[in-house]
Order: C-alpha cells, then sequence, then structure tokens
C-alpha cells in the first residue's frame, strides 16, 4: 500500500480555508476549544481498534505496547487539557510598580493562528495527534500532515479526522517529501515537527523566508551511563526494556552504553538475560517485538554490525525487517554505528572507569535529547548539572515523558522548545500584555518638558 500525495490545489484551498476560519473568531471561545477536545476524545475511543490493526500491519506493534506508548498519552493529553483549560487561558495580572500609575496590566494568551504539524512514522499516532491537542487548545487551526512510511496508519488518521472535524478547521494532509516542500512553501503561524536533525534544518530554513516560528523535536544519540554504583540487575531490565520498545525506533531510546569497567561484564550477562526475559530466546517469533520500518533503515543497521564484537544477537531477516536485540563490544568512538542516531535495537558498549570521563564523553557530542544514568543518586545528580540534554532519568529511562504534567523537548542538536501540558498551550499562543489606563487621572510629569524630573526619577 502507498500513499497518494494530496494535491498542491487541495493544500493551497484548504490553508485558505482554514485561514477564513480562523479569522471568523470561532476558535476564540473556550466553550468551542472543550467541545472540540471532547470530540478528540471521543474519536480516540472510536479509532482506538483501527489504529491498532494499521500499527500491527505497518510495525508489527502489538495492541499492549500501542496503547502504551501512543494511545495512552494523547488520551491523558486531552484529559489534562480539558481539565485546565480554564485556568491556562485566563488573563494573568502581574503587579505594576509604583511608576505605571494610575495604569493596570493584563498578559492574555491568544492563538498564534494556522498552524502546520508534521509527524514521523516511529510513533505515527501520539506524534501527530499530542501536538494537535495543544494547537486546540490554544485556539488554532491545524493542517497535519502524518509520514508516508506507515501508509495505513496513514490512511486510519485520515478517516478518523475527517469523521471527526471540518476541513476548514482541522485537516489532514498525505503525501511524500514533495508535500512537505510544498507545505513548507506556504505561510503558517506555526510549523511544529517531529523528525530528524537533518529535516529539522530544512524545516527551519523555510520557516526562515516568513519568519515564523518552529518548534523542533529531534533526536540524536541519548547516553546510556551505568556507573559502578548502580544496581545491575533492575538497571539491566530497564535498559532492555527501553532499548525493546518499538525495536530501538523511538527517539529518547538509550542509543549507547557508558558502563564503568568494574561492572561491565556483570552488566553485559544481565543484559542479555534482560533481553530474553522480555522478548524470549527467539524474539522473531514475539508479538512484542516490532519490525524495522523499511529496507533502507533495515540495511543501514544490519550495516552497523561489522562496528564492533557481537556478544549477544546479531540475527537479522530481511524479508521480515527484523533485526535481533544485539550488543556490541569493543567499538571504536569513530564507527559509524557512534556517528548517527542508531533508531533500532543495536547497542554499542563502551567503557570508563571515572564518571568524569562519561561526563567528558557526552559534552564532547552534540546535546541529546535524553540522558539516562543508573547508580547513586547523587552522582547521577551532578551528572545532570554538568551535561546538557532535552530530559533524563536517574535509575530509569523513557519514563520522562509519560508525565503529561511536565515539559518534553529537545535542546540544541535535539531540538527547540517543548510541549505536554501547559506548556502545549503555551506554545500555540502568543501571550500579549495589555497596559489599561483610566482617563480620570492623567499624572503630567511624563509630558514634555518633564517637571519635576528628580522626583520622577526616583520613581523609576
Amino acid at each position: 500500500m502507498a500513499v497518494e500525495n494530496s494535491s498542491i490545489e487541495y493544500i493551497k484551498s484548504t490553508i485558505e480555508a482554514q485561514r477564513r476560519y480562523f479569522r471568523s473568531g470561532v476558535t476564540l471561545d473556550l466553550k468551542f476549544r472543550k467541545e472540540m477536545l471532547q470530540r478528540l476524545l471521543d474519536a480516540m475511543h472510536k479509532w482506538e481498534r483501527p489504529l491498532a490493526e494499521a500499527l500491527w500491519h505497518d510495525l508489527h506493534k502489538s495492541y499492549e505496547e500501542a496503547y502504551m506508548t501512543e494511545f495512552s498519552i494523547v488520551l491523558g493529553e486531552i484529559r489534562n487539557h480539558l481539565k485546565h483549560l480554564s485556568s491556562w487561558a485566563s488573563a494573568e495580572r502581574p503587579s505594576s510598580p509604583l511608576k505605571m500609575f494610575p495604569s493596570r496590566c493584563k498578559v492574555l494568551s491568544e492563538p498564534l493562528g494556522n498552524t502546520l504539524i508534521i509527524a514521523p512514522w516511529n510513533y505515527p499516532v501520539q506524534l501527530l495527534l499530542n501536538p494537535l491537542v495543544g494547537a486546540i487548545s490554544a485556539g488554532c487551526t491545524a493542517i497535519l500532515k502524518p509520514s508516508p512510511y506507515v501508509p495505513n496508519v496513514a490512511q486510519v488518521l485520515e478517516q478518523m479526522i475527517d469523521d471527526t472535524f471540518e476541513d476548514e478547521y482541522i485537516a489532514i494532509v498525505q503525501g511524500n517529501r514533495d508535500v512537505n516542500r510544498a507545505l513548507l512553501d506556504e505561510r503558517f503561524d506555526l510549523i511544529f515537527f517531529t523528525g530528524s536533525p537533518v529535516l529539522g534544518r530544512q524545516v527551519m530554513e523555510a520557516a526562515a523566508k516568513n519568519l515564523t516560528p518552529v518548534v523542533l523535536e529531534l533526536g540524536g544519540k541519548s547516553p546510556c551511563i551505568v556507573d559502578k554504583e548502580a544496581d545491575i540487575k533492575v538497571a539491566a531490565k530497564r535498559i532492555a526494556w527501553g532499548k525493546s520498545l518499538n525495536a530501538g525506533q523511538t527517539c529518547i531510546a538509550p542509543d549507547y552504553l557508558l558502563v564503568h569497567q568494574d561492572v561491565k561484564e556483570q552488566f553485559v550477562e544481565e543484559l542479555r538475560k534482560s533481553f530474553r526475559s522480555l522478548l524470549g530466546k527467539k524474539p522473531q517469533k514475539s508479538k512484542y517485538f516490532v519490525r524495522i520500518v523499511s529496507d533502507k533503515a533495515f540495511n543501514r543497521l544490519v550495516s552497523y554490525l561489522s562496528d564492533g564484537a557481537i556478544r549477544f544477537g546479531g540475527g537479522y531477516d530481511k524479508e521480515e525487517r527484523f533485526v535481533e536485540p544485539t550488543l556490541l563490544d569493543n567499538v571504536s568512538p569513530e564507527a559509524p554505528v557512534m556517528q548517527e542516531e542508531i533508531f533500532g535495537p543495536i547497542f554499542p558498549l563502551l567503557t570508563f572507569g571515572e564518571t568524569e570521563e562519561a561526563i567528558n564523553f557526552v559534552l564532547d557530542r552534540e546535546k541529546p535529547l535524553a540522558l539516562y544514568y543508573f547508580g547513586a543518586t547523587d552522582k547521577g545528580e551532578e551528572v545532570l548539572r554538568r551535561t546538557s540534554s532535552g530530559g533524563a532519568c536517574l535509575n530509569d529511562v523513557i519514563m520522562h515523558i509519560a508525565n503529561e504534567n511536565a515539559p518534553f523537548g529537545g535542546v540544541g542538536n535535539s531540538g527547540m522548545s517543548a510541549y505536554h501540558g501547559e506548556e502545549s498551550f503555551k506554545v500555540f499562543s502568543h501571550r500579549k500584555s495589555v497596559v489599561s489606563t483610566t482617563t480620570k487621572i492623567d499624572i503630567p510629569f511624563r509630558y514634555m518638558p518633564y517637571r519635576l524630573f528628580s522626583l520622577i526619577k526616583k520613581l523609576m
């Protein structure tokens, strides 16, 4: 199955229709926004099974994993916005200094307007619809662009959105990078892009032509540090789980391992046991292990298998695009597997003697989307203080994305801006300061020729 490109005419006419719809003021009403959020919530329940079946067809993703990593996150986000939207949207009233008398100030949140949301293939439901929650909540319209690499999911998402919203409010366009380019040639009030740093640069370059603000949720090589004080058994289990999710095709998957030399062999054995416990002796037979999305990605991953000594794993099946969870030892920092985000179930392992070495290794590279540390809490806090990453976990992996009350986003090469919860509302909004001044009092001091300036100067 292949996704058919939306026509340029449809794209242009839909964008124009959404501009008119936004200018009508319909989306400004909080009651309307809440009704639309509720409509999306109802649609999630109605279309859950078709979406789950499409995820299985495109990625071999089990219903359990689909619910945990896709549906539950969107459902939690919608409920959070329904609960708090009124307070988030209410005017803030900062205090005014004496020099402002008799004026008062308030800060209003207004929707940015017409927005574009471009999502990747790895979590095609969550990463398309979660930003949409923020757009609806803030009062924006949205053009949604799912990935063509998961055609069945893209098709079901289109049916779901068409069934739920009018095109002049929320619409989906389909297609390849030609469609992306056509969209980026248009003017929007915000572009929300999730994908690779390479494509993120292209989005930012296109947006710059119209001074369009962007949210870039990118990726990178997220390090996983296992120090000598770590609970090795628990660390191995959690790390294996984080790498098994979506077969490692997760933007915040632990990408490579930095393991203290004193616990290396113990950790390797526990990691082997943990993968077997999660996926069985034959992971290819497990219904809980996702397949690689494309032949191109499969071939890239297989090429990494020669970048180190295989401690366990190493199996693959081209016909099924299956790659076995694999641990690579004796990996050079200059090897290809260490140069770009792996996005698959392959783990390069490097060792260190002092925690300072691990910190410097991370600092020598681009800022990652996530950083994971297993060991003593005080040492972990010091690692986090010394390094920079989009998010982090101490003695855990992945779970920082699950809290809809906490911001999620990248930094530097791994992205810019954040969303989830109130941050989603804010990122699709403009905070406008408004000063109101009574006409019953008109202080003369601010007018030329500035009489009593020495007194005014003391108040400023």
